[in-house]
């Protein structure tokens, strides 16, 4: 372990450096880098503080980099010395990339690799840091969105490494299929495509009227990739945030300027939607989005398939034209030029079959560590009903079931959450 240390206004911040196995059947095998960045309120320094471990949604983005002493990291600090780990493969946590993966002489290689970098490694990586770090000593995790499926690993695998659990908008199914979860969530994403259009109805015809543009003229986003009509209506992805309409209005509103040739789309158009989609520099997240939910059995292509039972996505529907969410499509893999070269390993990873199970059901079943965990009941990325399932089956879960706020709410009032959290855990609430 390496530690380097400096300081912000209202924090200091030690930055640890790991090197662990790939693949922990094989400790003596290939090593990666892991990094976790440990906040402390100043002044604090010297006080032997529990940890508060962060498990970022994604999968394959890496933890916050912390600005100053607010939000949900402001209420952890007054108790916690706060963890944000990395998670393999992002970040500085040797990040997968379409640059890094060309190290590999092919797409079974790369598919071999990328198959250690799912929540159940995540969380070896966790107790290895905490050995590191603390010993046998227990310490407190907070796991937002796919997080939450991390920190339902943890306890499947490692419960008697934790203190108390705290869960946003990520509270998984612990059997049910990625089929299930893509049939649960095409109707929320349709329901909030409702919402987008009552709240601004004049963009059904906007819509429309980009989308026909995009299949009259062969349009160059600014690096030089297509934008196709397809590829426009992945732009829903935000709609579960509570600020997640305002800004695709806002860029409808701008699509079209007079050209030199007459009407084409606006540049700033393009390169804002080029910046919006974030699959290039997020590469884990389009290859393993699906892997998040396969136990024993190949996803093949989940969202794509079950798709094709809801013809009101269709974009050659006479009614409003709907976005999609966060679902992946094998076509990404040939729009996107930086996913290109992972295509195949995309494709070897969407028929593998052999996917360790994610979660022990019936050690869960015996759950002894206090789990408090907000839901929301309009989520639209994690199906509440499944939440509400598996909260059933673990015990000392308690839930915060609400609609005030959205999946995004520990960004948009993560100190209020959090603390709700923590006194519903500890039976203050």
């Amino acid at each position: 372990m390496h530690t380097t240390t400096h300081a912000i206004p209202g924090l200091v911040l030690n930055a640890h450096h790991f090197d662990v196995p790939v693949d922990y059947t094989k400790p003596q095998g290939d090593k990666i880098k892991l990094f976790a960045r440990e906040v402390i309120a100043p002044g604090n320094e010297n006080e032997a503080r529990p940890y508060l471990v962060f498990f970022q949604g994604g999968p394959g983005s890496g933890s916050p980099r912390p600005s100053g002493n607010h939000g949900w990291i402001k209420r952890a600090l007054q108790e916690f010395r706060v963890l944000l780990l990395d998670q393999r493969g992002t970040g500085l946590s040797t990040p997968i990339t379409a640059q890094t993966m060309q190290r590999f002489s092919s797409p079974k290689a790369q598919a071999d690799y990328i198959q250690h970098f799912r929540a159940d490694k995540i969380v070896r990586d966790a107790e290895f840091i905490r050995r590191a770090l603390i010993g046998d000593a227990q310490w407190s995790i907070l796991g937002q969105s796919f997080g939450g499926f991390c920190a339902m690993n943890y306890l499947s695998t490692a419960p008697e490494a934790l203190r108390e659990v705290f869960i946003t908008g990520g509270i998984p199914s612990l059997t049910r299929s990625a089929d299930d979860v893509y049939r649960n969530t095409y109707p929320r994403v349709k329901a909030k495509n409702e919402r987008y259009y009552a709240r601004y109805p004049d963009d059904i015809a906007k819509v429309k009227a980009i989308v026909q543009h995009l299949r009259d003229h062969d349009v160059r986003l600014p690096g030089g990739a297509r934008l196709t009509a397809r590829r426009f209506m992945q732009l829903g992805m935000p709609f579960g945030m509570s600020d997640g309409y305002e800004p695709l209005h806002y860029l409808i509103e701008e699509a079209f300027v007079e050209g030199a040739n007459g009407r084409e789309l606006n540049w700033n158009f393009l390169k804002a939607i080029e910046h919006e989609q974030f699959l290039e520099t997020h590469p884990i997240y389009a290859l393993l989005q699906e892997a998040c939910y396969t136990q024993g059995a190949a996803s093949q292509w989940s969202a794509d398939r079950i798709l094709r039972e809801f013809p009101e996505f269709d974009l050659a529907s006479s009614g409003p034209l709907l976005f999609t969410g966060e679902m992946i499509y094998p076509s990404m893999f040939d729009e996107f030029p930086r996913l290109q070269p992972l295509k195949a390993a995309a494709e070897i990873l969407a028929q593998k079959t052999d996917w360790p199970r994610l979660y022990d059901v019936d050690r869960l079943s015996k759950n002894r560590v206090p789990i408090a965990a907000a839901v929301y009941y309009d989520d639209m990325y994690v199906p509440r009903e499944f939440s509400e399932e598996t909260a059933k089956q673990v015990p000392n879960t308690k839930l915060w079931i609400t609609n005030e706020h959205e999946h995004n709410a520990l960004r948009a009032d993560g100190e209020a959450v959090l603390d709700r959290l923590i006194k519903m855990a500890r039976g203050d609430l």
